[in-house]
């Protein structure tokens, strides 16, 4: 039973559930730490540049009162000291025109206040400043150190970069693991399946190994057992239909001679019956009654046995089911009581086996049915169908699914000329010319059986 599970919903569902979790828990956890890492990383930068801001502002109070020449001079001393800086003092001037940013609103109102403030960049500039500013001491001007941020901002691309390759390898390692995980955590179920599959079809002597001491061992012992037992019991089964269809054939067998020695011998009684006493003359009637109903019997129970044996042989031609419908009910004298409708419909069939099913079907719609009975028959792509209905009490939907059984009666105490074999022997005859009966029925609405009939064969002469 070993072999490889075909991928199904409920492994692509673990699959999928994997990869969502292994997903979400490492995009959280990549995300929140590259956030709480950018933040510390730029807070960082922040504190070191309103450090270098303040010393700047204290170095920058050296070049007071600002002329024009001590401005240049204090611009040129910071840019040649690697600080860009803006100078605010009545105008703007900057130490490199290339990283001149300019205050915005908030900033300046905060420096305005004596405060130290800053701005970045917007995320996207290039290149990416951080702008510290205040007041120069013992002065109205305002000075800004410009730091360069781009080996800061690069950094922190570069590690988003990486953890989101991180986190689709991740995703692919999960899918990767949980692929794995689930075809081995389902093997055992789908080795179970094709095992009821297998004993479904007949396959009693399956079994599923068993490994270890996890519950799927548990099920597997379990599923074991079932299909011991159901192997024991059906066997049993078997066996103990083989005797009773090697008992009906026997019992058939014994009774065939002393049942044609009681039939003639009724025979001769029923001609002599005018001349017998009135007294005599009725139990020699149900004499004669019951002989023929034992015949009827026997010779049913000898049809049986051979359809179990399956010693019956067809002998297929072209049969006019209308035609032969119409026979029967004449031959049997049902005129009054059976209408049969449809047109000539030929099919390739058995005509001695078709006959006994419909003579089955319409004998126990006139002996049980009661009203008038009707024989429909019609073709349709590939089928011939016979419908044959009464508008009898209807038969109990109890009962109906056991109404092809042998030897079952609707009524158990109902006494009649039936056996209870016809309408097994019906069905099985049916099936050896490859058609389906069946049978539909209301109470106080009557009966209709449906016999289903192939127009061509399928297995031909046997």
């Amino acid at each position: 039973m070993a072999g490889r599970v075909p991928p199904g919903r409920l492994r692509r569902r673990l699959v999928v559930a994997f990869v969502l979790v292994a997903g979400v828990s490492a995009g959280v956890l990549a995300g929140g730490s590259y956030l709480m890492l950018r933040q510390a990383r730029f807070d960082g930068s922040l504190q070191r540049a309103a450090a270098d801001a303040r010393y700047q502002l204290v170095l920058a109070g050296q070049f007071l009162p600002l002329t024009d020449a001590r401005r240049a001079d204090l611009l040129a001393s910071f840019e040649g000291n690697g600080r860009h800086v803006l100078l605010v003092a009545g105008d703007t001037a900057a130490s490199n025109p290339r990283y001149a940013p300019t205050p915005g609103r908030d900033l300046r109102a905060a420096v305005t206040a004596g405060q130290l403030g800053y701005q970045r960049s917007p995320d996207g500039a290039r290149p990416h400043l951080l702008v510290v500013g205040g007041r120069i001491p013992g002065s109205t001007a305002e000075l800004y150190v410009v730091t360069v941020e781009d080996d800061l901002v690069d950094g922190l691309r570069q590690l988003r970069t990486a953890l989101l390759v991180g986190w689709a390898a991740v995703l692919l390692l999960a899918a990767g693991v949980g692929n794995a995980l689930a075809r081995r955590t389902l093997e055992p179920v789908g080795r179970a399946s094709r095992a009821a599959r297998a004993v479904a079809e007949g396959l009693l002597d399956t079994r599923l190994p068993v490994h270890g001491r996890d519950e799927f061992s548990a099920w597997a012992a379990s599923f074991n057992e079932m299909a011991e037992a159901l192997e024991t019991k059906i066997e049993a089964l078997s066996r103990a239909r083989a005797r009773e269809r090697r008992f009906t054939a026997d019992v058939a067998h014994e009774l065939r001679t002393p049942v044609t020695a009681l039939v003639a011998a009724a025979s001769l009684l029923a001609e002599q019956l005018d001349s017998l006493p009135a007294d005599a003359r009725r139990a020699a009637e149900l004499l004669v009654t019951d002989v023929v109903r034992l015949r009827r019997l026997v010779e049913e129970l000898m049809e049986i046995s051979r359809l179990d044996a399956g010693r019956e042989a067809l002998s297929v031609r072209p049969v006019d089911v209308v035609a032969l419908l119409g026979g029967i009910v004449d031959a049997r004298g049902w005129t009054g009581r059976v209408t049969v409708a449809g047109d000539a419909t030929p099919v390739d069939t058995d005509p001695r086996r078709l006959e006994r099913v419909l003579a089955n079907l319409v004998s126990n719609a006139v002996e049980h049915g009661g009203g008038a009975v009707r024989a429909e028959v019609r073709r349709t792509d590939g089928s011939v169908i016979v419908e044959v209905s009464d508008q009898g009490p209807g038969i109990p939907a109890a009962h109906l699914p056991y109404v092809f059984d042998r030897f079952y009666k609707v009524d158990p105490s109902r006494t009649g000329p039936g056996s209870g074999l016809g309408l097994a022997i019906a069905r099985e005859n049916a099936r050896l010319l490859g058609g389906r009966l069946g049978v539909r029925s209301e109470t106080g609405r009557g009966t209709l059986f449906r016999l289903d009939l192939p127009v061509q064969p399928s297995g031909g002469d046997r």
